[in-house]
C-alpha cells in the first residue's frame, strides 16, 4: 500500500498562480479562494473537490480507495 501525499500544489485556472497547499484528511474541501487574484475556486463537474479539479495530487480519500464520499 503507498503512503497518502498530503501536500498539492493549487493552480489558478483564472490567473495560473499555483501554491502548495495541505489537504485535509477527513473531508473533501469544496471550496478555495486563490491567494493571488482572490477567485473562489469550486470543483469542476464530477470531482469532489478543489485538489482532485486543481491540484497536482488527487484528495486522499480518492488516493486511498479511488473514491471520496463528500462530508
Amino acid at each position: 500500500m503507498n503512503a497518502v501525499v498530503l501536500e498539492s500544489v493549487l493552480t489558478c485556472p483564472k490567473c495560473g498562480f499555483a501554491k502548495q497547499e495541505t489537504m485535509p484528511t477527513d473531508a473533501c474541501q469544496f471550496f478555495y479562494a486563490c491567494s493571488n487574484c482572490g477567485s473562489v475556486l469550486r470543483p469542476k463537474h464530477g470531482d469532489c473537490c478543489v485538489f482532485c479539479s486543481y491540484g497536482s495530487v488527487k484528495c486522499p480519500p480518492m488516493q486511498h480507495s479511488g473514491c471520496c464520499s463528500p462530508a
